[in-house]
């Protein structure tokens, strides 16, 4: 499929020319607001450049009628879908994170107590954490089990979905086969159709006329659904109607809840980040998970894979078992012979930071390999550098393409920490390299990174 750019940017500056400043008001003021931090006394580090956004579908049934219960879900709301977009810091990627709702973990017993952690908590179903807590309770939790730091959370009730759907005019899916769900309120023929926004949050939540009935099956078909929404909402002819991208808009707002610094403004700057950005570089995944052994009707988070799958999104590099690797088109403004890198083999591999340390020294870095004891516990390349000293750690990351970066207090200016992880690839040439001697060939090779996350990217075609 031909390679589309994201005109988020298009979307906000098409609809400034049609209805002018006041409607960036009017939008901006349907959001309702939530600290996400309450409750948290300590957070994972904020990844230089990498944004985490934490979207919760909310089962509130407020404004849809007796058909789907009248006001909030019984017992109160809980967190339907839950998603983690991370946006890579060179913001040529993005990947979707599917947490599943029936998911068993520790959890604080506690959200509103700071003394309450995910270290001393209870076990309790995923869902729960919006129910017992709200948005804050969520974050807490995923950001105690995963050491990912969450930038911004954006909740979506029922009602706000079925109004986006509307708003875009609709959206394409293929059914594999007829579906007559009572309960969903759907009754659909097979083959490929266009949704309105009643139909389509039916067909997102239905789990007992396709597939097995469980959650899991459920996400596939919601990923492949955002996919559709994601093309649907970048094509080009969306942004000369203006009326249909204010009910978009208006409908996306008015049904938000998010953090007090994700406005309109936040967003539209986040948008103007990504307008490189093609639906072949958005992947959807799903934690890996196995059954819970006292419940067959709930899951586990898988440990290693897992485990594999928050690494890449704390390192910012790309998920297990992906193919492509992402190049920065960032102009390095440092050249090598200015930094001094110190090289980390945290994979266990003999002999692995001597060799990048050489490919890198022959390009006129100053290098050492350090003395510190495997982890195993990067995947990747990461690289360290003080803060407010990006431009350092850009030119050591040009030679590891997709490798992400990170401040450490540690680190003084000029001074960067390389570090080897599963999945490593060896050192290329950087743009503004010093010396003409060629590279080393590499002699031994960083180990594998897991590949059992599966995942999709957003152009992909739900019917196959």
């Amino acid at each position: 499929m031909r390679r589309r750019a994201l005109k988020v940017t298009g979307v906000v500056a098409a609809l400034g020319v049609a209805a002018g400043v006041g409607v960036a008001a009017h939008l901006n003021g349907n959001i309702s607001r939530v600290d996400i931090s309450h409750g948290s006394a300590a957070r994972p580090d904020d990844v230089d450049g990498a944004l985490n956004i934490l979207v919760i579908g909310s089962d509130t049934r407020e404004g849809l009628g007796s058909e789907y219960g009248v006001g909030t879900a019984e017992g109160g709301p809980r967190s339907d879908t839950n998603l983690l977009v991370h946006i890579s810091a060179d913001r040529e990627a993005a990947q979707v994170i599917s947490i599943p709702r029936d998911s068993m973990t520790k959890a604080p017993t506690d959200c509103e107590d700071p003394a309450s952690t995910v270290d001393n908590g209870e076990v309790r179903r995923w869902n729960d954490n919006f129910n017992q807590g709200g948005p804050a309770c969520t974050v807490k939790t995923l950001e105690g089990l995963t050491g990912v730091f969450v930038d911004h959370v954006a909740v979506i009730d029922f009602s706000g979905f079925q109004s986006m759907v509307d708003g875009l005019g609709g959206v394409d899916v293929c059914l594999p086969k007829a579906v007559s769900d009572k309960s969903a309120q759907i009754d659909l023929p097979a083959g490929r159709q266009r949704l309105g926004g009643k139909e389509a949050l039916g067909y997102v939540r239905m789990r007992k006329s396709l597939g097995d009935g469980s959650d899991l099956q459920r996400i596939d078909r919601q990923q492949a659904f955002m996919s559709s929404m994601v093309q649907e909402a970048t094509k080009t002819s969306l942004l000369l109607r203006p009326d249909r991208l204010y009910r978009f808009l208006n409908a996306a707002t008015k049904s938000m809840t998010a953090d007090d610094d994700l406005g309109l403004r936040r967003l539209t700057s986040i948008a103007s980040s990504l307008k490189g950005l093609g639906t072949d570089q958005i992947v959807f995944a799903t934690v890996p998970t196995e059954p819970y052994p006292t419940n067959s009707n709930r899951v586990q988070w898988r440990p290693e894979a897992s485990e594999a799958l928050w690494a890449a999104i704390r390192d910012d590099v790309p998920l297990p078992g992906q193919d492509k690797v992402r190049t920065s088109s960032h102009k390095l403004t440092v050249r090598p012979s200015a930094v001094t890198v110190s090289v980390v083999n945290d994979t266990g591999t003999s002999g692995l930071a001597g060799q990048e340390a050489a490919a890198l020294s022959v390009q006129g870095f100053t290098t050492s390999v350090a003395d510190i004891a495997p982890t195993s516990s990067v995947t990747g390349v990461l690289v360290h550098h003080a803060k407010g000293d990006t431009e350092s750690a850009r030119t050591v990351a040009a030679a590891y393409p997709g490798a992400k970066l990170k401040v450490d207090d540690t680190m003084t200016k000029g001074e960067v920490r390389l570090v080897l992880g599963a999945g490593a690839r060896p050192a290329g040439e950087v743009p503004n390299r010093e010396g003409a001697d060629p590279l080393p060939s590499p002699s031994v090779t960083a180990p594998p990174a897991p590949t059992d996350v599966a995942s999709r990217t957003a152009d992909e075609d739900i019917c196959g």
